[in-house]
């Protein structure tokens, strides 16, 4: 997710040699991350199973569909291949429609279930997250198909735009009051709350493609017709995600500055990483279905903040790899 967006971002603004690096590593880490969630499977199949079914950890896996959503609008934007892209948003959907009811399912009947205060966090709105990514995936196939293809393509973008937008609203609102009305402590504060922004970023990006696949209303006229609609909630979700920067921003500081809380390298912290660039990414898609220039200047901030953060968290990585194949002091090996 994150390295994927970020390789957008670079491929949007003309950055264009580390778009494709980008999407190397992307393919890679793809490939590699798949074959250890099959292992993990495999070998600790009740573990993945309780992950499944746990409140905190459950809405996690959804990170699967996101990424796949992800990966298949940079096949598009940058290998033009759209028979791969197509493939992707099928599995995309799929992994969509079994992780998504599968989850909620186990959630809802459960015996045991926690407190509002131990169960929700920031990582409850990659649901959003994955039903935005399947939007943005078929509004941006939509777009090259031919009729009636197109016009059915672009109905379901539409209405998983919609979903995903009404998803925010439920999940956000337990966030918000767990925030205000529940001791908070900074181990609460774990790096995919960023994804409150993020969430609503993605649906800007969305909004803006159904925007510019609205602009010819022969092809979509029910997008043509919801148009002074879809603008008005594109930057309806585009205020809402941009004025959670600053209180995500501050929390961070009394975290890591007032309550010295350590920081370093955790996995989470790719869940940080990608809000930024999706917040580049939707930013520039909506100041050009907008025509918003005035904006221009946003993008290109954020791209530089997530580049900055994907290098961090990657180094991060090498270096929590590379200690975790030191031998331990005093061990002996052949």
């Amino acid at each position: 997710m994150a390295t994927g967006i970020v390789s957008i971002g670079c491929k949007l603004m003309g950055l264009e040699p580390l778009a494709v690096a980008l999407f190397a590593i992307n393919i890679a880490a793809y490939v590699i991350l798949w074959v250890l969630s099959g292992l993990r499977v495999w070998r600790y199949r009740s573990r993945v199973l309780a992950d499944l079914t746990d409140h905190q950890r459950g809405l996690g896996f959804l990170t699967m569909v996101a990424a796949t959503g992800v990966l298949g609008a940079e096949v598009i934007l940058i290998a033009h291949d759209f028979a791969i892209a197509v493939v992707l948003l099928a599995f995309a959907a799929a992994l969509w429609l079994a992780l998504t009811y599968t989850i909620f399912t186990a959630l809802t009947i459960k015996r045991e279930k926690p407190t509002l205060a131990q169960g929700i966090s920031g990582t409850w709105l990659l649901a959003v997250v994955a039903t935005q990514s399947i939007a943005v995936l078929t509004a941006l196939l939509a777009a090259h198909w031919g009729q009636p293809l197109r016009l059915h393509a672009n109905f379901i973008a539409l209405s998983m735009w919609l979903w995903g937008g009404m998803l925010y609203i439920w999940i956000i609102s337990l966030i918000f009051y767990r925030y205000t009305f529940f001791r908070f402590e900074p181990d609460d504060l774990a790096p995919p709350y960023w994804i409150n922004m993020g969430a609503m970023a993605i649906s800007v990006l969305a909004g803006s493609l159904l925007i510019e696949n609205s602009a010819i209303g022969a092809d979509a006229p029910f997008l043509h017709s919801l148009r002074p609609f879809l603008e008005g909630f594109t930057v309806f979700y585009w205020a809402t995600g941009t004025w959670w920067i600053p209180i995500i921003a501050i929390l961070a500081v009394w975290r890591y500055g007032y309550r010295r809380l350590p920081l370093q390298y955790d996995p989470q912290y790719w869940g940080a990483v990608f809000p930024f660039g999706m917040y580049a990414v939707a930013t520039y898609r909506m100041a050009e279905a907008l025509k918003l220039e005035f904006l221009d200047p946003i993008p290109q901030v954020f791209l530089g903040l997530a580049l900055a953060a994907w290098l961090a968290t990657f180094f991060g990585l090498l270096r929590r790899l590379v200690s975790g194949f030191r031998p331990a002091r005093g061990a002996t090996g052949l």
